[in-house]
């Protein structure tokens, strides 16, 4: 990976889920050219493009989202510390974060209107509707989200969510749903948690207790090193999977 081109590439293709465009892709690619044969320069710039792709709109914004809805829906799997696997996540992802560019065109409506069409789609799965059957009182509903999602909320917060809910149709249900999910103290209380995870899927294209591993140890160890997303926490976290034997295998280089 330590070809440029194919270095910038296989992000456009990881976090992005699409082949570069012309312009992005000599943007990206100059970035790390700049720094010449000045190798520190160019693992320092390596870094910072990763970051850039790893906390894009398509990635993050829209994988943090899937990640909350899955929590807040059911909280965490069954004697794991996570809350999706990253098949569903990746699927899911890529539907959220599909058919815009950010920064180009309307692409705010195209992400909101996605947001929307995921939401609803998520409360007419059959193992939300098993878990929560129609009828259900709007603050029984609400407050067994939060539940899941392992948060207090404000009480600004529930009572949101509560209104969102409004007459318990489909639609209303999405948007009490998307209301806690969307919550800050959700947001908070699992930024971190997420970001490790996100690493995982994103990087290595695996759960944290694939093989090689056989447990979330390493998942624990980094989330011990955050304390608290920052961006130098951020970038470190970044080279480390950059680094990485299995990154580098994955990729074939």
């Amino acid at each position: 990976m330590d070809d440029s081109r194919r270095f910038v590439t296989q992000h456009y293709l990881d976090f992005l889920n699409r082949e570069p465009d012309a312009q992005g892709l000599q943007f990206w690619i100059n970035k790390i050219e700049s720094c010449g044969e000045d190798q520190n320069c160019r693992n320092a710039k390596r870094v910072e493009t990763s970051t850039a792709f790893f906390r894009s709109v398509a990635f993050w914004d829209a994988g943090f989202l899937v990640y909350r809805f899955y929590k807040t829906a059911f909280g965490n799997l069954d004697g794991k510390p996570v809350p999706v696997r990253c098949d569903d996540f990746l699927r899911d992802t890529r539907k959220v974060g599909e058919g815009f560019d950010a920064g180009r065109g309307e692409w705010q409506q195209q992400f909101e209107a996605n947001k929307q069409a995921y939401a609803l789609g998520f409360v007419q799965r059959p193992e939300f509707a098993s878990r929560y059957p129609a009828g259900t009182c709007a603050a029984s509903f609400v407050d067994a989200l939060f539940a899941n999602a392992g948060v207090t909320p404000t009480e600004q917060e529930r009572l949101a969510a509560i209104s969102a809910l409004g007459s318990g149709d489909t639609a209303s249900r999405a948007a009490a749903l998307r209301s806690v999910a969307e919550s800050q103290s959700l947001r908070d209380a699992e930024s971190d948690r997420a970001s490790v995870l996100l690493a995982y899927f994103g990087y290595l294209r695996r759960n944290p207790d694939d093989a090689p591993d056989e447990d979330f140890s390493g998942y624990d160890s980094w989330l011990a090193q955050l304390g608290g997303v920052g961006e130098k926490k951020d970038a470190e976290m970044v080279k480390a999977f950059l680094d990485s034997d299995e990154y580098r295998q994955r990729l074939g280089s």
